[in-house]
């Protein structure tokens, strides 16, 4: 199964680019993509994440596991976003023990969304 890390390539960080200059976000996705990506990991640039005013911001995702938002990020941390992505493709679940995770993604989480539910799964009923 792929896991995708998704990349705000529109991320300002705060700063104001002038015309033609590479954004932020574009130079954390350009970092990580030279970092080498892991196998099982899919990178995919995206325009905007919602976590404007935390930086720039990635987010990891895979069908039947916890998705996570990080923020506060550079193109400096490149490495560890990718050795992130690897430990979170290597847990079955997407629970990756706190220990093992490199500490931008200890310290600069932003959410953690469970996984979806499938619409074929029989909800509870309410109690009356």
């Amino acid at each position: 199964m792929t896991v995708t890390l998704h990349v705000c390539i529109t991320c300002r960080a705060g700063e104001t680019p002038g015309e033609g200059e590479t954004t932020p976000g574009k130079r954390l996705h350009g970092a990580i993509l030279k970092a080498g990506v892991p196998a099982g990991v899919s990178v995919v640039p995206v325009e905007c994440l919602s976590a404007c005013s935390q930086g720039c911001s990635v987010a990891l995702s895979a069908p039947g596991r916890w998705s996570y938002v990080y923020g506060r990020l550079s193109d400096a941390n490149a490495q560890d976003v990718v050795a992130g992505a690897a430990a979170y493709a290597a847990a079955p679940d997407g629970l990756v023990p706190w220990r093992s995770r490199p500490e931008i993604f200890r310290k600069q989480s932003l959410a953690r969304i469970p996984p979806m539910i499938s619409t074929t799964a029989v909800a509870p009923e309410a109690a009356e």
